[in-house]
């Protein structure tokens, strides 16, 4: 019994290090950990120390959750606990609405690594395209990438438009749109076109906070392949070359939502999920989101 835990978690953690290469040659893994509403303190420092055990590399945090110091504090009591090294991480934050700005951007990113106790980001994201402010923002980011301040820069929850009109201004592509996505939001639009320009599609709330957990095509699908509903569903968006951040607090779960590296979806399978589409948001409508 023993040997067939340590054979899982060897898979495991080989799978959940596997990485996607953005269009500045930046690896990313495929999975990581999200930590939207989890709370600053002990909760989010033990969420990240179990994600680093159970093998993830990638944590995602944002200004706004409020929970930065903490995220950082188990960055380096994992690092310390399993002899890893910053190099082997990937660490995202985003900057907030209220500091969107060329130099307040600048700022904020300061604060951020400040905050998390860290030299430097892999990744930074304009968290919403607030209008009339996203451009320059756009524009901070690039001059902390060229300065060499952050390894990859990118936006989040930005429409094809909101895209073109960065893409116009600056003179980097943003590596990755972090976006809500899940079965009844499959954004198939929004990913056509990043595939189209080498962006990286990122899924944020992949499970619909919890609300996919009873649905019927899901479950028949799970019971089929002897997986967890949410475990269909992430490798759903794996197979899609979707990165995807789940969010959990708990230690079997955050190992549950690893293991999704032993199955596979049919083509019928991915049709099936992928006709559940009703671009249904649980989160705002990034068109007419009140800032």
């Amino acid at each position: 019994m023993l040997n067939q835990t340590n054979h899982l978690q060897n898979t495991i953690n080989n799978n959940l290090q596997a990485e996607t290469t953005l269009h500045n040659g930046v690896t990313m893994p495929w999975l990581g950990l999200g930590v939207f509403k989890v709370e600053d303190g002990p909760e989010v420092v033990h969420a990240v120390k179990a994600a680093m055990k159970i093998g993830y590399r990638s944590i995602d945090t944002a200004a706004i959750y409020g929970n930065e110091s903490s995220v950082g504090q188990g960055i380096r009591e994992g690092m310390a606990a399993h002899g890893l090294t910053r190099d082997q991480l990937f660490v995202t934050s985003k900057v907030w609405n209220a500091d969107l700005g060329y130099e307040s951007t600048i700022a904020a990113y300061e604060a951020s690594l400040e905050k998390l106790g860290l030299d430097y980001l892999d990744l930074y994201l304009i968290h919403w395209p607030v209008q009339g402010k996203y451009v320059e923002a756009w524009r901070a980011l690039e001059t902390l990438y060229k300065e060499g301040r952050v390894k990859a820069i990118g936006v989040s929850n930005f429409q094809i438009h909101h895209l073109e009109d960065v893409m116009a201004a600056g003179s980097i592509k943003p590596m990755v749109n972090q976006v809500e996505l899940h079965p009844l939001l499959a954004q198939t639009d929004v990913h056509d076109f990043c595939k189209e320009h080498g962006i990286q599609l990122e899924a944020w709330s992949p499970l619909m906070q919890g609300q996919l957990l009873d649905n019927p095509t899901l479950k028949a699908l799970a019971e089929r392949h002897g997986k967890s509903i949410a475990q269909v569903i992430l490798r759903w968006d794996l197979q899609r070359g979707i990165v995807t951040i789940p969010k959990s607090t708990k230690e079997h779960r955050i190992l549950e939502n690893g293991s999704i590296f032993d199955f596979e979806l049919t083509n019928e399978d991915m049709a099936a999920i992928d006709s559940m589409n009703q671009n249904l948001r649980v989160g705002p409508d990034p068109d007419n989101f009140d800032f």
